[in-house]
């Protein structure tokens, strides 16, 4: 259960919004994913500032939120603890990130209200929408709500450069590799992507954080790393051995953009010093999510913090030049919150049709 592993750090529990039956089926159903890492508090923070003291309607707040984020070393982890302090921070509650098995839990724990707050990539959150989220298949997951544009997931492979792998074409055959936490976007996608290309592998999972040590100890051939970049653990690797990020071919990304829900993407050369030019990929959409019982003034506020100051964001990850207002639009999957959608409508001229709107 999400917050049983941080009882000893709150003195309060914070108010779940959500359905009580789906909640305790998906305490139980869930745990299978949460044994991938203990769920711990990783920040929480009660502070006075300027937006506490604000003018704010503050009925039916919660006492405290989480955020669900993913595993250690991944970037969910570094991105969604940072936008979880700020907003802590600014609202002068207590809040903190929360480490989960990633999107796909993440739709479960919010849809029931277990978590306040979420993240998810539009494929999960579609197959969470239609009943086929692994955790609990045959629930649609309509409890959690879009709130805001965070990011795009580009899926890399890296590799030791000791290895000699440097093409996917050259990945021997039975591989061990690791494909991220068990039901994340990475998990979910890559494998069904390398079978694609008609690589045969021996299917690995855990934190990211763990598979990068094991890739270093040569436990594992290939890290597929679905995730914004730069994926900490891979700028880890960089430091400690060197390491081959490896890009599709122009023939390799036409075929898995023709069979996958992802858009053509180039990791910049910037972004890892392993890298001398733009790497060629494909990438998935991230959106925070909200239990969509949450206020909307609070809501509301959640979203006027993190969307009005990207340089704010780019301090928490470099992947959040990508969280900005015109970025509404990459939704196309879930309903919006309607505190969302109202901050969308008012500061960045979205035209939210109200059959997107949770409630109308």
């Amino acid at each position: 259960m999400l917050l049983s592993a941080c009882h000893n750090v709150r003195t309060t529990q914070p108010k779940r919004y959500g359905r009580e039956p789906e909640r305790r089926k998906l305490r139980e159903i869930s745990m299978t994913f949460t044994k991938l890492g203990a769920l711990t508090l990783t920040t929480a923070i009660v502070t006075t500032s300027a937006f506490a003291d604000g003018h704010v309607d503050r009925t039916g707040w919660p006492e405290s939120f989480t955020v669900g984020t993913a595993s250690q070393g991944g970037t969910y982890f570094a991105y969604g603890s940072g936008w979880a302090n700020l907003v802590a921070e600014e609202l002068g509650i207590s809040g903190g990130g929360e480490v989960t098995g990633g999107p796909m839990q993440n739709m479960a724990l919010v849809h029931t209200g277990e978590a306040q707050f979420g993240m998810t990539t539009m494929g999960p959150a579609a197959e969470s929408l239609g009943g086929t989220n692994p955790i609990a298949p045959g629930l649609q997951m309509t409890g959690a709500c879009a709130m805001f544009p965070m990011y795009q997931t580009p899926f890399s492979v890296t590799a030791l450069t000791s290895s000699g792998i440097t093409t996917i074409a050259d990945i021997p055959d039975g591989a061990r590799i690791g494909f991220g936490p068990a039901g994340s976007t990475s998990d979910t996608y890559f494998p069904r992507m390398m079978e694609e290309l008609g690589v045969n592998f021996d299917r690995r999972n855990g934190g990211w954080n763990d598979l990068g040590s094991q890739l270093q100890d040569g436990l594992l051939d290939v890290i597929a790393f679905a995730a914004g970049v730069p994926v900490p653990a891979v700028s880890q690797l960089e430091v400690q051995t060197d390491v081959n990020i490896i890009e599709f071919t122009e023939e390799e990304q036409a075929a898995i953009l023709a069979a996958f829900p992802v858009a053509q993407f180039d990791i910049a050369a910037d972004t890892y010093t392993t890298l001398e030019s733009d790497a060629r990929s494909v990438s998935m959409w991230n959106f925070a999510i909200a239990n969509c019982e949450l206020p909307d003034s609070f809501v509301y506020s959640v979203v006027d913090i993190i969307m009005s100051d990207n340089e704010r964001m780019m301090n928490i990850h470099r992947a959040a030049r990508s969280t900005v207002p015109e970025n509404w639009d990459r939704n196309a999957v879930l309903n919006w919150h309607p505190g969302a959608a109202q901050w969308f409508t008012e500061h960045a001229g979205a035209e939210i049709g109200a059959d997107m709107i949770h409630g109308n």
